[in-house]
């Protein structure tokens, strides 16, 4: 089973160092008192995608919504996200690829046990 260690590893290298909130070196550069939401939602995250198995990403984002956004306190009553509207939240702005990420790292475990 991949750990969460190898998934974090390989979302730094294909998502962090890409990251308009990073240095381009992987290290994240978000400020203001806020803390990205992939990194603290991590396990969360995970959940979520391993709760979903599409061709299409709205299954993911149904579960990321439900896992994740729904106990963000960016999140409104009503659903609505100000930073996902504005296009500030890095998990929302990059959830294909990370869902891709995991799923190749899940995939690379796969073959290297089998």
């Amino acid at each position: 089973m991949t750990t969460e260690v190898e998934y974090w590893e390989a979302i730094e290298k294909r998502i962090c160092a890409k990251c308009v909130d990073g240095d381009g070196l992987g290290e994240c550069r978000i400020g203001d008192g806020r803390e990205c939401a992939l990194r603290t939602s991590f396990p969360q995250i995970i959940e979520a995608i391993n709760a979903a198995f599409s061709s299409s990403i709205e299954p993911y984002e149904e579960q990321l919504r439900e896992k994740v956004c729904r106990v963000c306190t960016h999140q409104s009553g009503d659903g609505s996200c100000r930073l996902r509207d504005d296009v500030a939240c890095a998990l929302d702005r990059y959830f294909p690829m990370i869902v891709e990420v995991i799923e190749e790292t899940q995939l690379k475990h796969r073959l290297h046990m089998g």
